[in-house]
């Protein structure tokens, strides 16, 4: 068993922090969110950090890491897969291109993170087109936009 805790930019759909783990505690997600934290210029009361309802989320320690950065927590209704909509479709779309993949076999957990970390950031963020973006992947979209805010004129 491998568990998967990400954090997942709204604005261009990139990863921007992730971790796995063999068991799904309040560190994993900790560890996906200080990730995330160190990876953008995080702004107090500019961002929302929403999940379901899972005990790693509405524990007391990770509630507090959100206060402390100044992120606001938002959880969805419990039983409802429609709330989490884009956590959601990450898992989907991890399980169809990497877990389910055809011959796709991970002998040991290293072996699992490994081609986690290749497809995270190896194919998902740099290169995976994505129609919400406008056929670019999510570090194209972040990169256009950063060079527009740059040169307002293009």
């Amino acid at each position: 068993m491998l568990w998967l805790a990400s954090v997942r930019d709204a604005f261009s759909n990139r990863i921007v922090g992730w971790a796995s783990d063999p068991r799904a505690t309040t560190a994993l997600v900790l560890t996906a969110l200080d990730h995330a934290l160190r990876s953008r210029d995080v702004r107090a009361g500019q961002l929302i950090h929403h999940s379901d309802k899972g005990a790693q989320y509405t524990a007391l320690r990770f509630t507090q890491r959100l206060v402390d950065a100044g992120v606001a927590p938002s959880t969805g209704s419990t039983g409802d897969s429609f709330d989490n909509a884009l956590a959601e479709n990450l898992w989907s779309t991890i399980k169809v291109e990497l877990v389910y993949w055809p011959g796709t076999t991970f002998a040991t957990r290293a072996e699992a993170e490994h081609a986690l970390l290749r497809y995270i950031d190896g194919w998902y963020n740099p290169r995976r087109i994505q129609a919400g973006l406008g056929g670019l992947s999510p570090d194209e979209y972040e990169d256009a936009y950063h060079r527009a805010e740059r040169d307002p004129h293009r």
